[in-house]
């Protein structure tokens, strides 16, 4: 598969992409460098946040959702890059000295929300992580907060299947994907293995193809994996960075794959990129927030 690097703009800690289909943008962040950006067509917009931000999610109200170390906010794109206008929207975490990490709105339009112990120092540096401090949270399009897992280290990958009723969750810290089965009332199951440590990287975020596969970018292994619905390596998607982090599928016919990276101590010349390829089969479309 040919690649190509979208914006000569590079990450360092690049993540979250959103394609929002309506308007043909890509949305993602850089959690250490503390932006919001979006690409629509050839132009790149940068909003500067106070604090570090995980995910940037436009919202069916005309806005967007950023998730900060301290709440969920929502963000006014017409206000400028170096002094966004935001308004908290919930604290869904209260717990001191964890930050935002991976967040995504399910078909519903509710926001997913993991967090887990703040692991970066206030110049970007690495922290370690001491406690598995992390949760996941529910935010509906009301702002109510359901609380749905505890005791996470470092949550990622969130994607739901074709029918709804099962969740694909990710914790790094563990090297696994998991599944929960949604009860009725919202709840979650105890999890289940879904598919475990592989040598080719820790497991980061996630992207569902319309055939129910999941292409998952793989944390220092330079490359995406394929997964069957059953979780068998269904193919290796080779990439010309160290750290993917996670992947989108966008364009008009929702065949473009945009992947995020991160900087590493390899020193890539194209870590931190986005990159994007075209690929054989169409994902599954994004959803914005439904406030």
């Amino acid at each position: 598969m040919k690649w190509t690097a979208v914006t000569e703009h590079r990450a360092r800690l690049g993540e979250g992409p959103f394609w929002d289909a309506p308007t043909q943008a890509l949305y993602w962040v850089d959690i250490a460098g503390k932006q919001a950006l979006r690409l629509i067509g050839a132009n790149v917009e940068i909003w500067q946040m106070p604090e570090h931000v995980s995910a940037f999610i436009p919202t069916q109200n005309g806005d967007a959702l950023v998730t900060l170390s301290s709440g969920v906010y929502r963000l006014d794109l017409d206000s400028p890059g170096l002094e966004p206008r935001l308004t908290l929207l919930r604290m869904a975490d209260p717990q001191p000295g964890n930050r935002a990490n991976e967040a995504r709105c399910d078909p519903l339009g509710q926001l997913w929300l993991g967090t887990m112990q703040n692991n970066i120092g206030a110049e970007g540096e690495d922290l370690p992580i001491e406690h598995r401090s992390g949760g996941l949270f529910r935010i509906g399009s009301d702002g109510r907060v359901q609380p749905l897992l505890r005791g996470l280290g470092i949550p990622n990958t969130l994607l739901w299947s074709p029918d709804g009723t099962t969740v694909y969750f990710g914790d790094s810290l563990d090297g696994t994907l998991y599944r929960h089965f949604i009860y009725p009332e919202g709840n979650l199951a105890p999890a289940e293995v879904w598919f475990g440590p592989h040598p080719r990287g820790g497991p980061d975020g996630s992207a569902m193809d319309a055939r129910g596969y999941i292409w998952n970018a793989r944390w220092d292994g330079s490359c995406l994996l394929r997964l069957t619905p059953n979780g068998q390596v269904d193919r290796v998607i080779e990439l010309p960075v160290s750290r993917p982090t996670s992947c989108v599928f966008g364009g008009e016919d929702l065949k473009t794959l945009y992947i995020t990276s991160a900087a590493s101590p390899v020193g890539h010349p194209l870590d931190g990129a986005v990159l994007s390829m075209r690929v054989d089969v169409p994902g599954v479309a994004c959803t914005r927030f439904a406030g």
